[in-house]
């Protein structure tokens, strides 16, 4: 079965105040570190890499001094994560059974976690990784909290996301032609029917958004690098 990774990366930092995907880390870009467990998982045939039209040239030099003979291919992104990741699908090999999506901010993913949520995808039209919730979780309207929902129940949503490419061609398409904008890409999935199921994740597979991320990030990497 081939199976190809999609990392989308084109976002441009609003939030952050810079393009976090090519901040250094360690002296090579976060990008680098993302797609790295991708290079090394043997169930991985392709990655594709989705990164703001401007910056292709840098992140494809950047690449090319990795050492496999995997399939790495470096493309423009869209205004949309659902656009970035259309970008991707028509890329990917003809022959690719699943896409495997992950949040290229996201660095400190396993081999082992990428195969374990393609195991649990077979069987299902999907699967991704989630973890439970530490936090008490409230539902608010503007200032009011309304309910407290139950813990037990709540799971943070992660990736990789995997999906049969089929299926997720379809959710793609609906999402762009409808103008459905998914946080993830299961959430779109979700919408039109299909079944995803969940494989528990890693507290440290942190998504890097904020500053405060950042210093996270960097205390992660020293931990697991020292």
């Amino acid at each position: 079965m081939k199976i190809t990774a999609i990392i989308p990366a084109a976002g441009a930092g609003e939030r952050f105040g810079e393009k976090k995907q090519l901040k250094l880390l360690n002296g090579r870009p976060l990008i680098f570190h993302t797609i790295q467990p991708f290079i090394n998982s043997e169930l991985i045939n392709e990655i594709i890499v989705v990164v703001p039209k401007e910056n292709v040239n840098q992140v494809g030099r950047e690449f090319k001094s990795t050492l496999t003979s995997k399939k790495i291919e470096v493309i423009s992104g869209g205004k949309t994560r659902q656009q970035s990741v259309n970008n991707g699908l028509k890329m990917s090999n003809k022959e690719s059974e699943l896409i495997c999506i992950h949040d290229g901010v996201r660095p400190f993913l396993t081999v082992t976690l990428i195969e374990k949520v393609i195991k649990a995808a077979i069987g299902h039209d999907g699967a991704i990784l989630a973890t439970p919730s530490s936090d008490t979780i409230k539902r608010v309207l503007g200032n009011q909290i309304l309910e407290t929902l139950p813990r037990e129940e709540i799971w943070r949503a992660q990736t990789p996301q995997v999906f049969l490419k089929s299926a997720l061609e379809e959710a793609i398409e609906i999402a762009i032609d409808e103008n459905l904008e998914g946080t993830d890409e299961a959430s779109i999935l979700e919408k039109i029917g299909y079944q995803i199921g969940f494989i528990e994740g890693s507290s440290l597979n942190i998504k890097i958004t904020t500053k405060e991320d950042w210093i996270f990030a960097k205390a992660i990497y020293n931990e697991l690098n020292d």
